[in-house]
């Protein structure tokens, strides 16, 4: 799943839009490094974004290929 999806899905991010201008600016980082919006999420990865004051850190737990309520997509470091 590409990032900018993988985001809005988890509810890190409220819109997808939003998401990928985060990614094009250099807002978040994935292992360490800056990615694009079109990077595929897999599970393990890290996942820190920076949007104004609040600064994340996530390890991603699992990507669906369909979301379902309830389900743990990630865990916060």
């Amino acid at each position: 799943m590409r990032l900018d999806k993988y985001l809005k899905v988890s509810r890190l991010i409220k819109r997808r839009t939003i998401a990928n201008e985060a990614c094009d600016n250099g807002l978040v980082n994935v292992n360490g490094r800056p990615v694009r919006a079109s990077y595929e999420v897999k599970p393990g990865d890290r996942i820190a974004l920076r949007l104004g004051s609040r600064a994340v850190t996530v390890e991603v737990l699992s990507v669906p290929e369909s979301p379902r309520q309830g389900e743990v997509l990630y865990q916060e470091i």
